[in-house]
């Protein structure tokens, strides 16, 4: 095990990791260090922490932090007096926020203060990450609020918590902001406040943003692309979702299904039979939609009808498709087709 040790480290006497494993240190082998010269005065110092990080690190990618949890590395670090630098605190919170634990994750949050860490960039990004993904909207902001100066990702995370939250105000309130400190959205960015826009039901507001767009010269994906029609559709305006949909540029599958299923939220079972028949490509998505609006409307042979011809394209029926089709047969009474469609689930395995 010893000479899966870089020889830089070799030398190093009085290590600090008799709470490690043989086969733990083993992981140091794929930490990328590897230098032949001696070790300096400061490299006592960096090995203990380096070591100590990539064993964080590791468990943190392995994912079983229940068995061999990070934080208990860290604790036993400390322990031997070891002092985290702005990795440890990173990894560690990488860590957590796989692991849901909050009250571990504010541990490290005051232990990031504590050691002075609270102004790096990265750790501060790593705790406002794991804030979000926990749902700790209040301390995410209060973490926002402290970095000197987020970079365009830390305010898209921090306004996709707003959206994830249903709080499209206060979404659209700190993309103002934004733009009043000069930070230009990319794509990423546009198509979070353009959700918030949706959210909050607002034509007007979505249609500002629509200019916005425009008028700034962001390139508009299909991702974009999709959002807006979307945007549009939960603003009650098909018309505007369709008239963009015919206007942009950027239609893949993904834009289809979006224009097809906001179609059939507007009951224009018509308009989304058109755009169906019209498609380029298809997907499973594309042919659950049409099954299901045709089920929904009661037009129940047509969502059969559909359903066979599925069969013999080059998509198979998934468990959605399968639902949608038992529920048009129930409702049609068409028992011979249900008991059909029941052998069909249970010869091809689906639950």
């Amino acid at each position: 095990m010893r000479a899966c040790i870089p020889q830089r480290f070799r030398q190093l006497p009085n290590t600090r990791f008799s709470f490690l494993h043989p086969h733990q240190i083993h992981a140091y082998t794929v930490a990328n260090v590897e230098n032949p010269s001696a070790p300096s005065r400061d490299d006592y110092a960096y090995a203990n922490v380096f070591l100590w990080n990539t064993m964080i690190k590791k468990q943190a990618e392995n994912g079983d932090i229940t068995r061999d949890p990070p934080l208990l590395y860290h604790i036993q670090g400390l322990r031997t007096g070891l002092r985290p630098n702005g990795q440890t605190f990173m990894y560690l919170l990488k860590a957590l926020v796989s692991g849901k634990n909050v009250n571990k994750g504010e541990e490290v949050h005051a232990s990031v203060v504590r050691t002075g860490f609270a102004s790096s960039e990265f750790v501060s990004g790593a705790l406002l990450a794991f804030c979000v993904a926990n749902g700790l909207t209040g301390k995410a902001r209060q973490v926002f609020d402290e970095m000197p100066q987020p970079g365009l990702v830390f305010w898209t995370l921090m306004i996709r918590a707003y959206v994830c939250l249903t709080l499209p105000g206060e979404a659209l309130e700190l993309f103002r902001t934004m733009r009043g400190v000069s930070v230009m959205p990319d794509m990423v960015a546009v198509a979070t406040v353009v959700s918030a826009c949706g959210l909050l039901g607002n034509l007007g507001v979505a249609k500002s943003m629509h200019c916005f767009i425009e008028k700034s010269g962001i390139e508009v994906g299909t991702f974009v692309s999709s959002t807006l029609i979307n945007t549009y559709g939960e603003c009650g305006s098909l018309d505007d979702a369709y008239r963009f949909f015919r206007e942009t540029a950027m239609k893949n599958v993904v834009v289809w299904n979006t224009m097809i299923h906001q179609s059939l939220e507007h009951n224009n079972l018509e308009l989304g039979k058109k755009l169906f028949d019209s498609m380029p490509e298809r997907d499973v998505a594309s042919w659950n939609s049409m099954i299901r609006g045709f089920a929904n409307v009661g037009q129940y042979e047509e969502a059969l009808a559909l359903f066979h011809d599925m069969e013999i394209s080059v998509f198979r029926p998934n468990t959605l498709t399968l639902l949608s089709t038992l529920s048009a047969c129930a409702s049609h009474g068409a028992l011979e087709a249900g008991a059909w469609i029941h052998s069909y689930v249970h010869n091809n395995g689906l639950n």
